[in-house]
């Protein structure tokens, strides 16, 4: 089913329309992208990132591998092929000092770069970046993404 993506507000009720949603995205990204993700604990920004990593190992006929949020470790990063995934959560995250020595904004073609929770970053050093805003509606029962790029 073919989503548009640039500036959309998608339906994401369903597990399924999550991983639908990622497989279009993977065919947006060429390499160098920085993903902001925000939206609420649950609403399925760690679940996007998973649908979107093994869609790119799909692609790659690499095997699947389990994806799992980096909210204690900070950071979970993936080679497929010759791209680089570093998929970053900064929940956790206190202090400016903690961000500066994550070195997030990283600039390489070979590299996508996805955050959650990046509303803890105080100096987005002028990088251009798309942002993915996740949401609840309906007494929590339904979920949207918008994006923009």
């Amino acid at each position: 089913m073919p989503i548009a993506i640039k500036d959309s507000t998608i339906n994401i009720t369903s597990e399924k329309l999550t991983k639908e949603l990622a497989k279009e995205f993977t065919k947006y990204l060429k390499g160098g992208e920085f993903v902001f993700l925000y939206g609420e604990m649950g609403v399925g920004k760690t679940t996007f990132v998973k649908y979107l990593i093994n869609e790119y190992q799909k692609i790659n006929n690499l095997i699947k591998t389990e994806i799992t949020s980096p909210t204690f470790s900070l950071l979970n990063e993936y080679q497929v092929k010759d791209m680089r995934i570093k998929h970053y959560d900064l929940f956790r995250i206190n202090k400016k000092e903690d961000i500066n020595n994550l070195d997030i904004f990283e600039k390489d073609n070979k590299l996508i770069t996805l955050i959650e929770w990046p509303q803890s970053i105080a100096d987005k050093q002028d990088i251009k970046f798309i942002t993915l805003t996740f949401n609840y509606f309906n007494q929590l029962n339904d979920r949207t993404v918008d994006i923009k790029i």
